[in-house]
């Protein structure tokens, strides 16, 4: 049988670790804060490549690769951008025994590599817009690591394009913070919150920077995607010009965003429960587990191959016809977090039906084999409504409005962690005691703000803007 994981309720910390390990997703390595990520957890990363892949290809975007050095040179010439990632920096120091006339930078990002390429490739308006994306690892020294959220290297996409005007690459940075959206709440079944950071939260380097925010089942947020305008401070910076319509010489406006391995984080924290993953139907990389019950019975295995080669037809399906117990296959397949369980057996094939078990609520249908194929796509599309509406609810649940610190530390002793929505001032010195005061800092200034009050949550000055505050991971 499966080793019981521990309850999330009594310790989600743990929990979540014990996910990662017996569900397969990951492996502890030998390099500290590094994860290896098992074929099983792999697979989802696959699937959310994938999807994701085919979204931005149909926006124009073109996969390219940069190296993973980056020349010390190179990244010192953007002031803000290299003070920001300074205390992240690996550093490569020597090749082989001789030691390197320039240090070389492990990229935590790759701004500066597509700069000195942009710079080399965009000469006129008609070059423009240039829209890259690369999908790579990236290493940041991280001081705390936990799988998934936070390692020293990690996997991502990282979207970089440049734009003849402001208004073009403003555009992109918000179409791309709506393509993550709706990528979330639709494929992941993750609702977020579109928003702006604060001044002092923004990307180093960038004008603005838009993120998506994320409540875990714990209360605890997650920015689980960024999308950046950088304006033409970083073309300035690399001598990135070009020759507009009327002969004038102009700098291009330039955007970039990313997500990362984290949001399979978010998939086990905002869907997993106390027998493991629940995986959305959509990157799960077996959508239907077909298990034989009294499989030694005659016809029992042939009719559950027949059924595998149908479904295999539309859907990401396995049959195990392992000798372990149906207690055990049970146990495996909920705590892999299989969106759709199918059971055959003697009786089953004799009454022409089978029974559908889904994960998320554990409710058994019995089908006609004549309807398979239409009862499966209704189940998955079930599970993924059902588990959008679970973490929608604790969501809601968990979001609290308040006009005082005093308001916001009650409602945290009373309910738990959660997202506060409350009024700020724009002023930094207030972002920052609101987090000394009650321990929730600034996640987004939302998109769309409510006025809650005309007065900032913490100084009592007029307020600026409705701020999402919470702890993140």
């Amino acid at each position: 049988m499966v080793t019981q994981i521990t309850s999330m309720d009594e310790n989600f910390a743990q929990w979540y670790t014990d996910i990662c390990k017996k569900a397969d997703l990951i492996d502890y390595s030998s390099v500290k804060g590094c994860m290896i990520i098992r074929p099983y957890g792999y697979a989802i990363w696959e699937n959310i490549q994938k999807n994701l892949d085919q979204r931005f290809k149909a926006t124009g975007h073109e996969n390219v690769y940069m190296p993973m050095f980056i020349p010390e040179s190179l990244l010192q010439k953007e002031k803000d951008h290299v003070e920001g990632f300074a205390p992240e920096v690996a550093w490569v120091t020597h090749g082989g025994h001789e030691p390197l006339t320039e240090r070389l930078c492990v990229r935590p990002t790759s701004e500066t590599l597509f700069c000195e390429h942009f710079a080399n490739i965009i000469h006129s308006y008609r070059d423009l817009p240039k829209l890259y994306n690369q999908w790579c690892s990236v290493v940041r020294w991280e001081k705390t690591t936990r799988p998934f959220l936070r390692s020293r290297e990690f996997l991502w996409q990282e979207g970089h394009t440049m734009h003849a005007t402001a208004q073009e690459a403003i555009d992109e940075t918000v179409q791309q913070l709506n393509e993550y959206a709706d990528f979330l709440e639709t494929d992941l079944a993750i609702p977020v919150i579109k928003g702006r950071k604060t001044e002092s939260d923004k990307f180093a380097g960038a004008e603005a920077t838009y993120a998506i925010e994320a409540l875990m089942h714990d209360g605890k947020a997650l920015q689980a995607g960024t999308s950046h305008y950088f304006g033409d401070g970083f073309a300035k910076a690399f001598d990135i010009t070009f020759t507009d319509k009327e002969n004038k010489m102009c700098y291009p406006h330039q955007t970039s965003w990313g997500v990362t391995t984290r949001m399979i984080g978010a998939i086990i924290m905002s869907h997993g429960d106390d027998n493991g993953l629940v995986l959305p139907p959509a990157v799960a990389p077996i959508q239907v587990v077909i298990l034989p019950i009294a499989q030694h019975k005659e016809g029992v295995l042939e009719k559950a191959n027949e059924l595998k080669n149908r479904l295999a037809k539309s859907f990401r399906v396995k049959l195990d016809d392992s000798d372990n117990s149906a207690g055990w296959k049970f146990s495996e397949y909920e705590m892999k977090g299989i969106p759709v369980r199918l059971e055959i057996g003697p009786r089953d094939i004799e009454n022409n039906v089978c029974v559908l078990v889904t994960r998320h609520n554990r409710e058994k249908t019995v089908v006609s084999l004549d309807e398979l194929e239409t009862a499966v796509a209704a189940k998955l599309r079930e599970v993924r409504d059902g588990i959008y509406a679970k973490a929608l609810a604790n969501r809601e649940k968990k979001t609290y409005s308040c006009t005082t610190i005093d308001e916001i530390n009650e409602s945290i002793k009373q309910n738990g962690e959660g997202f506060v929505k409350a009024m700020w001032c724009g002023e930094e010195e207030c972002e920052d005691k609101v987090k000394e005061l009650t321990g929730v800092g600034s996640r987004c200034i939302p998109l769309v703000e409510e006025a809650l009050s005309d007065k900032c949550v913490c100084c009592g000055k007029p307020a600026k803007h409705m701020v999402y505050w919470a702890v993140a991971y």
